[in-house]
């Protein structure tokens, strides 16, 4: 019985090592270079060719090698009944919590405006220099509730949104379609945490925007499926929208030739907000694939049905 990784244009010297430092004795393969294919029991995967997986006839455990599991969902061909687990990591909440962080200080203390001036050779002490902000995380899991308390913390004004209800000290929830307006309406910063489901795709787009306060700032740290960068453009111009602070796009690597690289207020990461450490995630990786061979429960189980 053997673990294969299936990764895409990744370096996966570190993930081997990783794994070698939890059990020396783990037989893991890279695809394609598999071997006997049968022995393979686990699979370990970040953008896994579509169809892929069906070539081990007795897979029984297929792993994120991040917390998202829309890649590994998106394949039409996933085995039926193969349990699917994900990271869940305090490394992958800290940086995604000081990414957050991050942008909504470069809102709240104008420096697209000191860039500006930087730029143009500008000395301008005198305009304000914070906006006063009131933030909205929209997806308030894991991620999300780490994010929101170090807002909180920070002295900022916090509200959560998520399909079922969450109870955090300090900070309002909402939950459900039915508690979505009510929610845009509280804010004037949002935070997109959401996890990538059919339900979420496209949903930071136009009909959204008008329901929000007129001037709101946008921050996507989550999946580019979840927007239609074309409406944020549109949204930023006509004054919808103040700003974005964008990590993540439908299409990526971003086209050389999108006009979002040029726009004055929108902010561009590339995909980086938080990256998986695999000296994190390899032992959650292991210990389920053992608890698999054991018949044991396994940790970080996703429902293929909510799509988290």
């Amino acid at each position: 019985m053997s673990i294969v990784i299936i990764a895409l244009n990744k370096d996966l010297s570190r993930w081997i090592t990783a794994f070698n430092k939890v059990d020396e004795n783990l037989d893991v393969s890279i695809w394609p270079e598999t071997g006997d294919q049968s022995e393979i029991t686990c699979a370990v995967v970040w953008g896994h060719p579509a169809g892929s997986l069906t070539a081990f006839p007795n897979l029984k455990l297929i792993c994120s090698m991040g917390a998202g599991v829309d890649h590994v969902l998106k394949d039409p061909e996933l085995p039926d009944g193969v349990p699917i687990v994900r990271i869940v990591d305090d490394g992958l909440s800290f940086s995604m919590s000081n990414y957050v962080v991050s942008a909504v200080m470069y809102h709240h203390r104008r420096f697209d405006k000191y860039l500006a001036d930087k730029s143009a050779h500008v000395w301008d002490p005198s305009s304000p220099s914070e906006v006063a902000v009131k933030i909205g995380i929209m997806g308030f899991g894991v991620l999300g509730q780490e994010a929101g308390k170090k807002l909180k913390a920070l002295g900022f004004e916090v509200v959560g949104y998520s399909n079922s209800r969450k109870n955090v000290k300090g900070i309002k929830c909402f939950a459900g379609n039915k508690e979505l307006d009510a929610f845009l309406r509280e804010i004037n910063v949002l935070v997109c945490l959401l996890p990538a489901t059919p339900d979420t795709k496209g949903m930071l787009n136009s009909k959204l925007f008008t329901k929000m306060n007129k001037g709101t700032f946008l921050i996507n740290a989550a999946r580019g499926q979840h927007q239609v960068t074309n409406d944020i453009i549109d949204a930023i111009d006509n004054g919808t929208l103040s700003g974005a602070f964008l990590d993540v796009f439908e299409n990526e690597p971003l086209q050389k030739n999108h006009p979002v690289w040029d726009h004055p207020k929108v902010f561009i990461t590339p995909h980086i907000a938080s990256i998986t450490n695999p000296d994190a995630a390899a032992p959650q990786i292991v210990a389920n694939y053992k608890a698999m061979l054991a018949g044991l429960p396994l940790k970080n189980k996703i429902d293929r049905d909510r799509g988290y």
